[in-house]
């Protein structure tokens, strides 16, 4: 690489393939999905934090005469990953509970066991503010070096009012100090914390605790812009759901939910009728559910590496949403229980495999339309003029080999904003 840091002016040039991604600042579907952008001899410039040329490397170096110059060392330039669905702030692993799921134990008998969530809320109560910020900084810069350069991050291990605001302090700091730009989400409806769910009043009380209490601290410090919700038989209901997310909205905390992973609750039609900006997880997502996505501007975000980890043997309907019209995007949803995944790529590798998608359109899924279910699709996810210099280069010749070679590091370098992310040698 000719320079680690951002130049008033530089070329991205020297790339064997360039994969764009360009269009509409809008999440793509259907057909649209296909259609990748990917070019021969292409090069990026880049002005600022701003891209504001894509030509062939000759003529944009006519058209900005002795500009910085980042060598792409004839491998793959592409639109940074846009992760729109993690939970990277978190105490200790989960090693226990992947091999119970191996002898059988299911993911919610876990759960009532005292492990799952509780688990990690547990272990993240008993941790400093600097501790979390120490163990996830590095986690940030492993999955930056795979080519991520927004990540979207939850709370929700905090479960009381006190540790679920300061893990959203902690993912601001991360924000404001760390490689990538990080979009904030509150997940205090993750669960219900074990000490409410032994009052008979414990369900109410909590909600009312999120609704009351942590949502307004929240919108009045600037903590999230999104709120989201586990609505799962056996965690949140329908009604319960609609209460949280619509105590948001007049705050400014804009719907997500977790939505139909392991049991069809009708959750994706309810993302749809509260107007969440996506809906995730989906691998039990019914018929009516894939119809209710396609007919709005909710985003289908997928995980499978999740459904993976789990043992699962199922994925999300992938091309049935896709061929209904539905947006999809494609997210790691890396936490310590059930999707300890750093490394980006593998998901395009899943999704070409496991969710049988083209190469072309897990690309999109993983750029355009994440950056769509973080409401960013206008700002990031496509190299094109106008749009955030949010870039990565992989040391492949063609934007299939990436999920093709599922397990190697290849990414070269990162930029976000034209500074660097990440840059290997």
């Amino acid at each position: 690489m000719t320079s680690l840091h951002a130049h008033p002016t530089t070329l991205f040039v020297n790339a064997a393939q360039t994969i764009t991604c360009a269009g509409p600042g809008r999440a793509r579907r259907g057909i649209e999905m296909q259609a990748a952008g990917v070019h021969a001899g292409l090069g990026v410039a880049v002005q600022g934090d701003r891209i504001v040329a894509t030509a062939s490397d000759d003529a944009l170096r006519r058209q900005i005469p002795n500009a910085a110059e980042v060598d792409c060392q004839r491998g793959l330039l592409a639109p940074g990953f846009v992760d729109s669905h993690t939970h990277a702030v978190f105490g200790a692993a989960r090693f226990s509970e992947h091999e119970l799921r191996a002898t059988g134990v299911p993911y919610m008998e876990i759960a009532r066991r005292g492990g799952g969530i509780h688990s990690s809320v547990r272990d993240l109560r008993a941790r400093s503010d600097e501790e979390l910020y120490a163990l996830a900084g590095p986690r940030l810069a492993r999955i930056a070096a795979g080519g991520v350069t927004t990540i979207e991050i939850k709370s929700g291990y905090g479960l009381t009012p006190h540790d679920e605001l300061r893990t959203l302090r902690v993912i601001a700091r991360l924000a404001a100090e760390g490689p990538m730009r990080v979009v904030a989400t509150c997940l205090a409806a993750h669960e219900i914390p074990l000490e409410y769910r032994e009052r008979t009043d414990g369900r109410a009380a909590w909600i009312e605790t999120i609704t009351r209490d942590i949502f307004p601290q929240v919108a009045s410090e600037g903590l999230a812009t999104f709120a989201d919700i586990f609505c799962e038989p056996g965690v949140f209901n329908a009604e319960e759901t609609r209460l949280v997310l619509n105590a948001g909205k007049p705050l400014g905390l804009r719907p997500k939910m977790h939505a139909d992973e392991l049991h069809d609750g009708g959750a994706a039609a309810l993302g749809v009728e509260l107007g969440a900006v996506s809906v995730d997880h989906l691998a039990a997502v019914s018929p009516a559910g894939v119809a209710a996505l396609a007919a709005s501007d909710t985003v289908a975000t997928v995980l499978p590496a999740t459904m993976l980890f789990l043992g699962t043997g199922r994925q999300a309907p992938v091309r049935a949403l896709m061929e209904a019209g539905a947006a999809v995007a494609l997210a790691s949803d890396f936490n310590p229980g059930t999707s300890p995944l750093q490394a980006f790529p593998l998901v395009l590798t899943l999704a070409v495999s496991e969710l049988r998608m083209s190469a072309a359109e897990a690309w999109v899924a993983a750029t355009v339309n994440g950056a769509a279910a973080l409401g960013l699709a206008g700002e990031t996810g496509q190299l094109a003029p106008g749009y955030k210099a949010d870039i990565a280069v992989h040391a492949v010749e063609d934007y299939r080999a990436l999920p093709y070679w599922f397990g190697e590091r290849l990414c070269i370098g990162s930029w976000r904003g034209g500074r660097a992310c990440h840059v290997t040698g």
